[in-house]
């Protein structure tokens, strides 16, 4: 007889391919169908709200690998936080204006660059990246990501651009906003300011050069043993171009200074640097003549190299003893030390560069050169002064342009700043306090993860200089200013701000450029300290940061579905000094609070043996290949299974592990639901206590498991649900209880209480599984949802679902411990069964009987459970008994394995001495015999 259409095996029309490129985007479909977004807004409308904000990313060019891990890693989050319960309106966001836009667009004008209009050059960027948003859009959906993508946050929105200059307004309202002269970071190819946000630090190679600043005759006075001697202070510096703006020379007031004496002439160079020095200008006899304090030489007059002035020298508690002379060459309009000691010594800032980084035409040897190319020629006029010491190459870490990736220089150019530290803002004494101070404390009430982001954006804010809000570019907000045309009085103010950002909110940012001064102030408007009416308007545009910093002004105060503060901002290590903390200062200096309560950052993507990913290298790894390869499953897999807290690793051999995985958890699913295809769950469940120990002790770890998941969404520790997912599915669900509970499913009558007390494990396990895995395999999470058994009110899709509440019905521990027991004997027997089958003496483990001796204390656990044994096991007899005292020595378990007695079941394989005894069925057991008399196979054959 054929038996083999008695036995329940699996069926199921679930692919055990998925063929995820394939398969996904007609998921993606029926959610658009569906409305998926849309519905789960309507199943949440009455939870409490939890709020991450999206930081916006450039809308130039297709979306790459970090794209992806980013916004898959938002999508997990907020997906788990829906699944809590909570309503996630998920609102993504685009930074349309800027240099990368502006960039891109003059690259593509090429030489018709110049015969474009400044308006039509505004909205050939608008163009460019409204183009780039759509197509960012759906590369952002086929990764699997909900949000509100039919209606995004765009910071080049007329409504989204009057924000940012009301919130401008704000801050000028707040007294922290002011224009002053200094030196900033500045890009001489983009020609424009750039913020700390901005810039990039990279190896680049300088000249090392000592120099030698000789000193006024009148030093003698002062110093005596200087009379009639060729003296000089020695400065160090790895610039050589800043020196045509050479105005002093700094040196700390406490540290000791040497007079040094060698071939007829003097150098002063503190004391701490005099060996490193001389060494570094082959100088072997030398003699130190006098030491003093750094305060004694303060006020002594050098001159500059080769141009007639005076350098003088001044005392600055920053010059340290680590490397160069000690002596400090101080040009105050390159560098923030060297302005701030020029403020306080009345010095003037003086910067003779240019925008295009070139030095103004009449300056004595360098006017008209690149400040590049004029390095080797100072250092050349400084060898024929017979002024140079010494002169090297040093490589070391130099600031760099963020889009055009070339060196940047200070330049000291008229700006506008958002001060750091002017007691401005009201603190909680009643008083007043500093930007600076205010945000370092509110930095305290957020929570970092990980923590270490708390230090890290601290020591930024503590330590950065005034932000530069100004850029001198097209493609931006404009800083809304206005100055007398006869006095130069500057109009700023929040009033001021109102009023045209009332007429940007109705026809966007380019009515400035459009309208004239008069039209875009109020009426009657005159300048207060003059009292003329003609005005000119400001040029510069904003920093894009503070475009971006001020999203939770334009989205979180302003749509209904949101709220401020966030819950979360989550992005990229590199925006602690970039979009946190823009956003920190633009909310803190005018609402004095955070914009947000947790900020989660991860690292950056690297290649599979961590180096940085580079086109030169040729390690890129494209988002669109892997999805096209391996579906964008795969994707949102591996950026669960990577601890996101490092720098993320990817390559060909980790996707192919990972696609390997997501196999197992899918097989996983599909055997489920094969074994569940006559299951229905409202009628054919069983109650707990009518399940059998083994289906009571998987669900015991399918609680736990629930437990240690739902904790792992909790505190953001996705690896950890990743590998708990898979270590569950392949060793407790496929090695262990699956596998045992083939016989009991294939074999027993498809109605039996055995039967459906598998059922009833398998579909809770089911059940369970799709809605914990269903934020990070989104796309298989809902397949297996449709395929499930229905028991009747399940959400058209497992994303509108919640996850598996923590069931303490489902805990035993007396009974894990007992069964813990059971999986360690079970582990020596399956290494003595595999022995047996290498050395031949069985084929399949159905053909062994076991006999178990156990040391004494395992014999109570193992007797009791020992008619389960052969199922538990998968072989067909098992005994049990107990070592001998000489035996136990030292030993748990011997396991002794020979073949089994009786003959082969037909049916369900196994060998039984009961096999024959029955006469309608004389190749099967007495079991499979019942079973098929149950069924009543005999009347069908």
């Amino acid at each position: 007889m054929n038996y083999k259409e008695t036995l329940n095996l699996p069926k199921t029309a679930f692919p055990m391919k998925a063929d995820l490129p394939v398969l996904e985007p007609s998921i993606l479909k029926r959610w658009e169908v569906l409305d998926l977004y849309g519905r789960l807004r309507e199943v949440r409308a009455d939870r409490q709200a939890w709020i991450l904000h999206d930081g916006p990313p450039y809308a130039n060019g297709h979306i790459h690998i970090g794209h992806a891990l980013n916004k898959i890693l938002k999508d997990i989050v907020v997906k788990s936080k829906s699944m809590f319960g909570y309503d996630t309106a998920f609102v993504p966001g685009w930074d349309c204006h800027g240099l990368p836009i502006e960039h891109q667009v003059d690259k593509d004008l090429g030489s018709r660059k110049a015969e474009v209009s400044l308006v039509e050059k505004r909205q050939l960027c608008r163009e460019y990246a409204a183009r780039f948003i759509d197509i960012q859009r759906e590369e952002f959906r086929r990764l699997g990501v909900l949000g509100n993508w039919s209606d995004p946050y765009l910071t080049m929105d007329y409504k989204y651009e009057a924000t940012i200059v009301r919130e401008l307004g704000r801050l000028f309202g707040a007294g922290v906003v002011y224009k002053g002269k200094k030196p900033v970071h500045w890009c001489a190819s983009c020609r424009t300011a750039l913020a700390e946000a901005e810039v990039e630090y990279g190896d680049h190679a300088s000249p090392s050069i000592y120099v030698k600043f000789p000193l006024d005759p009148g030093a003698a006075e002062r110093l005596p043993v200087l009379q009639g001697a060729r003296s000089f202070v020695v400065i160090w510096t790895t610039t050589p171009w800043t020196l045509p703006a050479n105005l002093a020379i700094a040196v700390h007031p406490d540290a000791s200074y040497a007079i040094v004496e060698t071939s007829g002439e003097f150098f002063i160079i503190a004391k701490d640097r005099l060996q490193e020095t001389l060494a570094a200008a082959g100088v072997t006899e030398s003699r130190v003549v006098e030491e003093m304090p750094g305060r004694a030489l303060e006020g002594l007059m050098a001159r500059h190299p080769w141009i007639d002035r005076g350098s003088k020298v001044v005392l600055a508690d920053y010059v340290t003893m680590d490397q160069g002379t000690g002596c400090v060459h101080t040009a105050p309009g390159h560098g923030v030390e060297d302005y701030e000691t020029g403020m306080k010594n009345g010095l003037d800032i003086y910067n003779p560069v240019d925008a295009a980084g070139r030095f103004v035409a009449d300056l004595p040897l360098v006017g008209g050169l690149s400040v590049w190319a004029a390095n080797s020629t100072i250092v050349a006029e400084l060898q024929r002064r017979g002024l140079l010491l010494s002169e090297a190459k040093l490589s070391h870490s130099y600031p760099h342009c963020w889009r055009c990736k070339k060196p940047t220089i200070f330049r000291a150019t008229e700006q506008w700043f958002v001060s750091m530290d002017a007691a401005v803002l009201p603190d909680e004494g009643g008083g007043q306090t500093g930007l600076r101070a205010k945000a370092l404390a509110e930095i305290k009430q957020v929570q970092w993860i990980p923590s270490w982001g708390e230090e890290r954006i601290s020591n930024m804010v503590a330590y950065r200089s005034d932000w530069c809000i100004s850029r001198q570019r097209v493609w931006g907000v404009p800083i809304v200013a206005f100055y007398c045309t006869h006095c130069g009085h500057i109009l700023a103010d929040q009033r001021l701000a109102e009023h045209v950002a009332t007429m940007i909110e109705r026809g966007g940012a380019d009515i400035w450029y459009t309208a004239a001064a008069a039209d875009l102030l109020p009426p009657g408007t005159a300048c207060p300290n003059c009292e003329r009416a003609d005005f000119e308007k400001e040029r510069d545009i904003l920093d894009v940061w503070f475009d971006s910093g001020v999203s939770h002004a334009a989205v979180l105060e302003v749509r209904p579905d949101q709220r401020w503060p966030a819950d979360m901002y989550l992005e990229g290590s590199d925006q602690h000094r970039g979009w946190f903390h823009s956003s920190l200062l633009t909310a803190v200096g005018t609402r004095g609070r955070a914009p947000y309560r947790a900020v989660l950052t991860h690292g950056f993507v690297v290649d599979g043996a961590g180096k940085k990913m580079s086109k030169s290298l040729g390690n890129v790894v494209a988002p669109q290949e892997v999805i096209e390869r391996y579906g964008a499953e795969i994707l949102r897999l591996w950026v669960a299974a990577e601890d996101y807290r490092d720098d993320i690793r990817i390559s060909e051999e980790i996707l192919k592990r990972l696609a390997e995985g997501y196999r197992r958890i899918r097989n996983t699913c599909r055997y489920l639901l094969g074994n569940l295809s006559d299951f229905q769950p409202a009628h054919d469940a069983l109650p707990l206590n009518e399940l059998d120990e083994i289906d009571r002790f998987i669900l015991h770890r399918l609680g736990r498991l629930t437990e240690r998941i739902r904790r792992a969404y909790e505190t953001c520790e996705f690896h950890l649900l990743y590998h708990s997912l898979h270590n569950f599915c392949a060793v407790d669900l496929s090695a262990f209880y699956l596998d045992v509970l083939k016989d009991r499913v294939y074999t027993s009558a498809p109605r039996s209480r055995a039967r459906r007390a598998a059922q009833t494990s398998m579909y809770q396990i089911l059940d369970a599984l799709v809605r914990l895995m269903a934020p990070v395999l989104s796309f298989t999470a809902d397949e297996v949802w449709q395929a499930m058994p229905k028991q009747g009110g399940e959400m058209e899709s497992v994303h509108l679902a919640e996850f598996p509440p923590i069931r303490s019905s489902l805990l035993d521990e007396a009974l894990e411990a007992h069964w813990e027991d059971l999986l360690s004997v079970r582990d020596d027997v399956l290494k003595a069964l595999e022995a047996a089958r290498k050395a031949k003496l069985i084929g399949t483990s159905l053909e062994a009987r076991v006999d178990l001796l156990v040391e004494p204390t395992l014999l109570p656990v193992l007797t009791q459970y020992e008619a389960d044994l052969p199922t538990l096991f998968i072989v067909s007899a098992v005994s049990v008994g107990s070592l001998a005292e000489t035996e136990a020595a030292g030993k748990r378990v011997e396991v002794r394995v020979g073949r089994a007695e009786g003959q082969k079941c037909a049916r369900c394989w196994t060998y039984s001495e009961s096999v024959g005894r029955s006469i309608p069925y004389p190749d099967v057991c007495g079991r499979c015999a019942g079973v098929l008399e149950e069924i009543g196979y005999g009347d069908r054959v």
